[in-house]
């Protein structure tokens, strides 16, 4: 199978549920089946079921923070800029809209949802997310999840700068995933690249297995992978008791353009809050970022020069990215 085929699955209606909180999408037969939900109630898309598989522990939320390096802190830029590290923890959804067939609907929350049979279907729907950060002044992530007939989900995220915000380490969106990934594989970059650390890159696809964690001493960002055209997430292990044998399924996410992401089995707020290897939690959760923007390391003296202008992500401006989400069988 070519790769441009992976992950389409046979186009038929989409089976459209609205619930009293949460909108269901469901789609394709037997294997190829996909089901997910998007919830009212905890702002973001719930739950992602293809290949048999969950693939979400938490709604994904878009991501501000990355553990600061020891450049960064030899330059205070964990100083200047941490209030990004609580945005990154806490953020409210303000306001949901939803699509249906390119047409805006009243939000199908109870009791407008009685107004909808068991039998509704669509052949595409979109869902947009309005996030506000607790910045001072606040800023505004839109995050909207356009879903195809044939299962894809293509994912719009856009971040609008606001006057007065101090630069951002990061802009992404982060998933959470219930159980740690066999490995991954991606076409982009060899190794592990930044915005200016990117010259040593060869260009290909490349298989990762696991998801190895950079052994610093002092815990700190690692395992970014720049100019990525695709990247496909192995899991075999799930949370469920009741299933005993080891099915592999795969995720990919493809990139409109290219874009960074890491996939380690922590977050930035576990890796920040450790300071020595041994302090790390046991890992037990894929955590994927998919990254529309990163700052630089710097590292020019190893201990305090800032990043060079260029790989500074300013906050006061409009920031934007999309890829698409495919199931692959």
């Amino acid at each position: 199978m070519d790769v441009s085929d992976r992950g389409k699955i046979s186009a038929g209606p989409l089976r459209i549920v609205y619930g009293d909180v949460t909108l269901g999408v469901h789609g394709g037969e037997g294997e190829q089946a996909f089901h997910y939900l998007f919830s009212y109630a905890a702002g973001g898309m719930e739950s992602l079921v293809s290949g048999g598989m969950e693939w979400l522990y938490r709604p994904p939320r878009p991501c501000f923070w990355r553990a600061a390096t020891e450049n960064d802190k030899g330059s205070g830029f964990p100083l200047k800029s941490g209030v990004w590290f609580a945005a990154d923890q806490f953020i409210a959804c303000t306001n949901i809209t939803v699509d249906v067939d390119g047409a805006r609907i009243a939000l199908p929350t109870a009791p407008e949802n009685n107004r909808y049979s068991e039998h509704e279907t669509a052949e595409d729907i979109r869902i947009t997310y309005c996030y506000e950060t607790i910045t001072t002044p606040s800023a505004v992530v839109e995050v909207s999840y356009h879903v195809e007939s044939s299962g894809r989900i293509r994912v719009g995220v856009v971040y609008h700068g606001v006057q007065g915000l101090p630069e951002l380490p990061v802009f992404g969106l982060r998933f959470l995933m219930p159980s740690c990934a066999d490995g991954f594989r991606y076409q982009g970059l060899s190794g592990e690249t930044y915005p200016d650390r990117m010259a040593g890159g060869i260009p290909g696809v490349y298989e990762v297995d696991g998801l190895p964690v950079t052994p610093y001493l002092v815990p700190q960002d690692c395992g970014m992978h720049m100019a990525t055209e695709w990247v496909e997430v192995r899991r075999s292990r799930v949370l469920d008791n009741r299933r005993r044998e080891q099915r592999t399924a795969c995720l990919r996410f493809e990139a409109e353009g290219t874009f960074a992401f890491s996939c380690l089995p922590y977050t930035a707020a576990q890796l920040e809050c450790a300071e020595h290897q041994e302090e790390l939690p046991a890992p037990r959760r894929t955590v994927l970022c998919i990254c529309g923007a990163v700052r630089g390391v710097g590292g020019i003296d190893s201990w305090g020069t800032d990043v060079e202008e260029a790989y500074h992500i300013d906050a006061e401006k409009e920031i934007s990215f999309a890829f698409v989400i495919c199931p692959v069988m």
